[in-house]
């Protein structure tokens, strides 16, 4: 799925970067950490921090010792870089798929990994509403053929949701769909 930026961009650590802080452009990191989850040298991460920060893509905040970088959201392609993130990491085909034939969805929401702009394999979702069950199976096991991921998905009514929303406010959380 790294298709769509591989083709502009030919650094991996480059393209894992701009997945990470487009994708969930709330998030901030810092060298090291950002060294080790991409399993990458951190002389790898830096220059291509700097070279991210250069083109102003990404802003960079001292606080102490520590260097955070995130996106940069008064770029001119900030929304445009959003929406190819969500499109390599499969997420606008799930929203789609969801929100076209599941039901009577009030929110759904990316937690967990995913939310934390980290491609594991397995996209967690919270979705609120009367939701019917066999669609959502089934569109799983076929978003997930062509997403090349694992779909999880937590169902909740609107009530769940409420005793709910003290455990999300704790966990990694972006909201990718409200009913209007």
């Amino acid at each position: 799925m790294e298709d769509l930026f591989a083709g502009i961009v030919t650094s991996k650590t480059r393209i894992k970067l701009l997945i990470k802080f487009f994708f969930n452009p709330g998030v901030r990191s810092y060298l090291r950490e950002l060294s080790s989850e991409f399993n990458v040298s951190t002389n790898s991460v830096r220059q291509e921090l700097n070279q991210l920060t250069k083109s102003k893509l990404l802003q960079s905040e001292k606080n102490g010792r520590q260097v955070f970088y995130s996106a940069n959201k008064n770029h001119p392609l900030f929304s445009e870089l959003i929406s190819i993130a969500r499109k390599t990491m499969g997420v606008d085909k799930v929203i789609d798929g969801i929100v076209n034939r599941l039901g009577d969805i009030e929110l759904a929401y990316l937690i967990d990994d995913y939310a934390e702009g980290k491609d594991t394999g397995v996209v967690d979702l919270l979705l609120v509403g009367n939701i019917d069950q066999y669609h959502l199976n089934d569109l799983s096991i076929k978003t997930e053929r062509y997403i090349k991921r694992k779909i999880r998905s937590l169902v909740l009514t609107r009530k769940e949701f409420e005793a709910f929303l003290p455990k999300l406010e704790k966990r990694k959380h972006i909201l990718i769909w409200e009913m209007k």
